[in-house]
């Protein structure tokens, strides 16, 4: 993923919090809405209750490598946000794919 296909301002997530679509598991609460460009974009939030920097980071270089495995599924013209919870720790970012491939399917954001 590239630096600019990346949500980096607070703006961006409160949009999407606000009005966009949400998606819960036991490892992530994905966020999702339609966007202004026509690529797909992705932020990530780990909080301080994942863990110690070190915790968090591996959560989020775990969400990551799943979302990248699955971008070219994935319709453009969305923005995502992937909210890190505590069992994501637990898991690899191949069963964190399957998990997100599987919820992107759910919600008609998959390409077949």
């Amino acid at each position: 993923m590239k630096r600019e296909d990346k949500l980096k301002q607070n703006w961006e997530f409160r949009r999407l919090y606000s009005r966009g679509k949400c998606i819960a598991t036991p490892a992530f609460v994905l966020y999702f809405i339609k966007g202004k460009s026509g690529r797909v974009r992705l932020g990530i939030t780990a909080g301080k209750k994942i863990g110690c920097a070190v915790k968090r980071n591996r959560a989020k270089r775990v969400i990551t490598a799943a979302f990248d495995a699955c971008l070219p599924e994935i319709k453009t013209g969305y923005d995502f946000c992937v909210v890190a919870r505590g069992r994501i720790l637990s898991l690899t970012s191949t069963q964190v794919k399957n998990m997100l491939s599987e919820k992107l399917l759910e919600n008609g954001l998959k390409i077949l």
